[in-house]
Parts: structure tokens; sequence; C-alpha cells
């Protein structure tokens, strides 16, 4: 005869937390006092009451200066404004995943979504999670959904949020969300069964199945633990249900060879011992260790099933399939085909000898001796798996675009087609989306449908979210004269809209030049990036003005930097007027000709000599740099020039009478 102990027998993360909270509290020296029993276990009870700690029932029954500790299961948030008004010190007890199960159902009810609960109707757990929201739904049995679902008419196109006890059965959640995503056309799920919870259960099936006879440890009055010995009597025929070693009588085990252990999440782990140790006494076996219940599954392995996830070792890599060793007397092979989804990719490149696989079991041939086996099935499976929790948790992932097509665009993810609507590929309504085919883009996942084997995600989604922290964080730094690097988005007839990396400013039409410009398209066009500056904001209004034209643009900065007084420049005739001619020396710089300065005769009128566009020479005769007036003359390049010619023809004068 043998003695297994399930290895996750006893307290879960949730309930040691709690557990432990109480007795620091305590340890502490405050007046500790928990708001029901922190666990469905009156020994650990019993043993805080003898440490001082007190259970009270309502919040109006804590006296202030008292520590209380709300236990793992949770209370609604009545109960908890409730405490924070007595004035007490609040531990807050409640374990993590029911408290995230307090989050999703509250979230629902602000998105207008009725929430589902799944589970038992008067457990405080339940009790808790209803109290979070408004109004809800709770739900013990699949037949409860589906009666309310024929009386309710209107159910089905209620916008639903369904999440489930953490200690609920998987079978009892998989049969309600499998009707949930039948009815349903606007549903969101979320899996809320703890995964210690989920362990528990599974290996208590397990466990049962090899045994003879099985003993569960627990208060009779968790459903946890009732839960775990309906699970035992579904695999074995000998099933009690014990409180404490004192329970346990002689006679229940005899015939059977192999006894095995479990314990609810609330047993403490001194209770198991105690029952290990008198099972060992009455079957006069020495007690094992949790390690045992492992090796025992590992030698239970016997027989394979299609459809089974296994695990094997790699040893050796055929022409045509690959060898693998189950630990089982089948001879596990995995075909080429079933390796991998990319036909590119040779088994050889992802695989070697000694590497551990999991696999999915295809086919069993008992006669032969042979299981087919495949790699890619069960890639696929958890690929799928991994889309419904980036849709859930709405993750960020990558894909790459495979095709347009007239609704939008494909992505190939990890080998899943995703669809993305043309509304959601960030693509302007009638804009060409060609040009993102091959690109590498990042999307969220919006829905899954695995029966259906549909996914369709949103790029709009990912820029939406980055576009506004860009928005968030130009408001929260915006100042004047703050300078920024940004796009043209769009032109009017008063001025040009530049993106500014999430923010849209405008740049009035007389900020966007030095010179007179009719329209913006003088100066900018739609693409453009251009380097701006922030002349005034307003927050309240989310309007932003910015400047374009700089000092430095200035055309008369440029001209007092780059000309002098006496410098002879080209200039185009611009102008005339009776009193002489204005030329543009740079454009947005003229300088005045004065009529006496046009020739070096006297003319009656400038056109007699000048024509608006003519090109001239001029010198810079005067700058007056107070009030921005420049003079120029033709003539003083005229008297240079005949001076010139007269000093050449006194210096060839000279020279000949020399030579004579």
């Amino acid at each position: 005869m043998s003695i297994v102990v399930a290895k996750n027998a006893g307290f879960c993360f949730g309930v040691n937390r709690a557990v432990e909270l109480v007795e620091q509290a305590a340890g502490q020296g405050r007046e500790v006092v928990t708001l029901g029993p922190i666990i469905h276990n009156r020994h650990q009870v019993d043993r805080f009451a003898q440490m001082g700690v007190q259970v009270i029932h309502e919040p109006s029954q804590a006296k202030p200066g008292q520590t209380v500790v709300i236990r793992s299961h949770g209370v609604t948030k009545a109960v908890y404004d409730a405490l924070e008004a007595m004035g007490v010190q609040i531990i807050d007890a409640t374990c993590p995943f029911v408290k995230r199960i307090h989050g999703i159902v509250s979230n629902a009810r602000q998105e207008g979504r009725l929430p589902l609960i799944i589970g038992t109707r008067d457990h405080p757990e339940v009790e808790g999670i209803a109290g979070w929201c408004d109004d809800c739904r709770i739900f013990q049995t699949p037949q409860e959904l589906e009666e309310w679902i024929k009386s309710t008419p209107e159910a089905a196109n209620l916008p639903i949020c369904i999440v489930c006890q953490t200690t609920s059965t998987e079978n009892l959640w998989k049969s309600c969300v499998k009707i949930a995503k039948k009815e349903f056309t606007n549903l969101k799920i979320f899996d809320t069964i703890c995964k210690a919870t989920e362990f528990r259960q599974d290996e208590a099936a397990k466990l049962s199945a090899l045994c003879q006879a099985m003993v569960v440890v627990g208060d009779a009055s968790s459903s946890n633990t009732g839960r775990l010995a309906m699970i035992c009597r579904e695999h074995c025929q000998k099933v009690v249900l014990v409180d404490n070693a004192a329970e346990l009588e002689p006679g229940f085990f005899d015939g059977a060879t192999t006894i095995g252990i479990t314990a609810g999440a609330s047993t403490p782990a001194w209770i198991i011992k105690e029952v290990n140790k008198t099972m060992s006494e009455i079957t006069n076996v020495e007690a094992v260790q949790e390690e045992n219940f492992a090796e025992l599954l590992e030698q239970s392995i016997k027989t394979l099933n299609t459809g089974d996830k296994v695990t094997g070792i790699v040893t050796g890599i055929g022409s045509t399939e690959v060898q693998i060793d189950l630990g089982t007397k089948h001879a596990g092979y995995i075909p080429y085909d079933e390796v991998s989804a990319d036909p590119n990719l040779k088994p050889e490149d992802i695989l070697k000898v000694g590497d551990e696989i999991e696999v999915f079991v295809v086919r069993v041939n008992d006669q032969e001796g042979t299981c087919q086996l495949s790699k890619k099935k069960l890639d696929g499976m958890k690929v799928w798996d991994e889309m419904a929790t980036w849709c859930e948790e709405k993750t960020v992932v990558e894909g790459t675009i495979t095709e347009e097509n007239k609704g939008g665009l494909v992505a190939n993810i990890k080998g899943i087609r995703v669809f993305i609507p043309a509304s959601q590929s960030g693509i302007a309504k009638g804009g060409d989306m060609t040009g993102m085919v091959g690109q590498t883009v990042s999307l969220k996942i919006t829905e899954v449908n695995r029966a259906r084997r549909r996914v369709i995600g949103s790029i709009r989604a990912v820029t939406a979210e980055a576009r506004k922290a860009a928005q968030e964080k130009i408001w929260a730094e915006i100042e004047e004269g703050k300078k920024y690097h940004g796009t043209v988005k769009s032109l009017t007839s008063y001025g040009a809209f530049v993106d500014i990396g999430g923010v849209d400013g405008m740049v009035h039409v007389s900020e966007l030049s030095w010179n007179r410009i009719k329209t913006p398209a003088e100066v900018v066009s739609v693409g453009d990036e251009i380097d701006v500056y922030v002349i005034s904001f307003d927050p309240a209004k989310h309007k932003i003005s910015l400047g374009y034209k700089t000092a430095e643009m200035n055309p008369w900065n440029q001209f007092m930097t780059n000309y002098n007084v006496g410098d002879v420049v080209d200039a185009k005739i611009v102008k005339l007027m009776t009193f002489g001619a204005f030329a543009e020396i740079i454009p947005g710089v003229d300088g005045l000709i004065h009529i006496s300065q046009i020739a070096d005769k006297r003319i009656g009128k400038p056109e007699d000599v000048l024509s608006e566009g003519q090109q001239v020479q001029v010198k810079i005769t005067d700058v007056d740099a107070e009030n921005k007036r420049i003079s120029l003359s033709i003539r003083a390049l005229l008297e240079s020039t005949e001076d010139e010619a007269a000093e050449e023809t006194a210096e060839e004068t000279a020279e000949e009478t020399t030579e004579e």
C-alpha cells in the first residue's frame, strides 16, 4: 500500500497572503479583527482567536482604532466605504485575482455592459464581485444561463461582459462561455478562474483516477473543498472528506493499494501533515512526500489518445519525418509537413536531436505501436490562445501586411491571417493602401472567432493611442517661444495648419513670410516639413498660434549683413515714379534711384531711360538704417566709367609723347 499527497494541496497564494497579513498585524500588538472568518477553516480561525484576533460580521461592529482585515474573498464596495467611514485601519487581504474581477465588472458597467457572473450565488466571493457594479446577473449552471436568455428577448443584443468565480470548475466555465458566444452579439469574455484552483482541480482528477481511495482534507463549508471532493468522486469510488486527522476511519482504506490525499485552498499545511501521519499509522505505511505524485503520474502514462498534448525528446531527424521518444510503448513521429506552418523552414532549422518538444497527438495505432504527432497543429492552437489573450488584454503586436483587398488589408501574425478593415488601417478614406503591402506594422487584435477562424485587427487603435500620448505630452510641456519641427497638413486662404507631433497649430499668412504674399501656397506646400515656434496657445480651446518667419529670414537683416555703402549690385526696376525709380536689390528690399541719379544728363522722366522689370547695375550711395531707406545711383557708375576712360586716354597720350 502507498500514500500519495497532491503537490498543490493546501493554501493557495491568495489564502496564504491573507493569513500572513493577519499574523503580521497581530504580531505588531494591534487590536486586530477580521470581517468574517479569514478563511473557511475553523482550526485556523481558532488559532487566530488564541492570538487575540476576533471575528466581526458587520462593518458596524468595528471600533475606531481597530485594524480590520478584509478576507481573501473580498467585500462589496459599500462594505469597503462603510469601513473607511468608521475611522478604522483597513488591511485589504482580498486575493489579487478576485480584486481583478472587481475592476473588470466595475469598468464593464462604466462602458454600459451588463456583467454576467458564473459562480455560486451565495458564495462570499460572488457576493463581493456583484457589489462592485450596480447591476449584474449571477448563474450557477449553464442551464440557468440558457433559461435567462430564453426569458429575456433583448438579451442577445445587450453588450455583455462575462466573468467567473475564481474557484469555479473549468467545465462549468467552458459550457457557459460556449452558450454566451453562440447567443450574444456584443460580448467580452474574461477567463477569471484562478490557475492555482485549476491546477489543484486538474491534479485531483488525475490523482483520483490512479488511486483506489481518496482523502479530501478541508472544511465542509468551503465550496472549494466541496468541489474537490466532487471531482474526485467522478474518478474514484472511495472518497472521504475530513476536517482533520481525528475524522479518519481505519476501515475506509480496506482493499486500497494506493491512497491519495488532496486538500482545499483553505487547509493549513500542518493539518495535511497530521492527516498524512495518521493515515500512515493506520495503514502501517511510511508517510510520503509530495514529489511521489509526479513520479506516480509519470509511471502511469501507458496509453495515448488522439487530441492529447504530450512532451517528448527528439531522437532522430530522417528524410521524411522526425522521430520522437514519448516515454511510452509507442514510437512517435512527426511528418515533415507537420513540423511548421512555414513551408520554407526545414526541420533541422528548428529542431535538433536531444531537444524537448511539446506536440499534438494526431493518430494512435496501438497494433503497430506508432503515434503520429504534429508540432504545427499545437503551435497553431497556442497562437489562437495568444490571439485571444492579446484581444482581451489589448496588447500591441506586430504583423506583416501581405495583401490589400476591397475591404481593407490583410496581415500575417505567426501564420494567422488577420483582417484589418479599411476604416482601421490608418489611411484616410479613399486613400491608397497599396503602399502598405510588405510593411511591418503595429496593431491591436479587436476580435477573435476561433470557430470561424476569423481575426480582426486595428492599426488605427495603436496610432490613436500614440497620438493621444503625444498630444498630452505637448500640452504638458508647451510654452511661448518653444520650437517644433512639424509637417504642413493643410492650407487655407488665411494660413497653414502644421502638425507638431499629434497636435495641429496654425501659422497665419502674415507669419509665413516677411514679404507680402497672397496665399500660403507661395511659401509652403502640404507635406512640407518646417521649423515653427509657438506665438501663443489656449489649452481650454486647444488652439495654438505658430510662427514661421524668423529674424534671420528678415530681408532687411540679410541686406544689412551682406551689403555696404559703395557696393555695386545688380537690381531690378520694380516701380517708376515721377521723382525716380525703385529697384529691388534682394526680394523684400528696394532702394530708390532718384531721377537725378538715373543718367549723366538731365532727363524729363524716369521712363525715358528705364522700364519696369529691367535689370540694371547700381551703386549703393547711402543707407538710413533707422528708417530702412536705401539710396542708389546709376549715374555714379557712369561718371566713374567716364573718369576711367579719360585717365586711360591721358596715359596713352603720355606714352606716345615719350616714344617720340
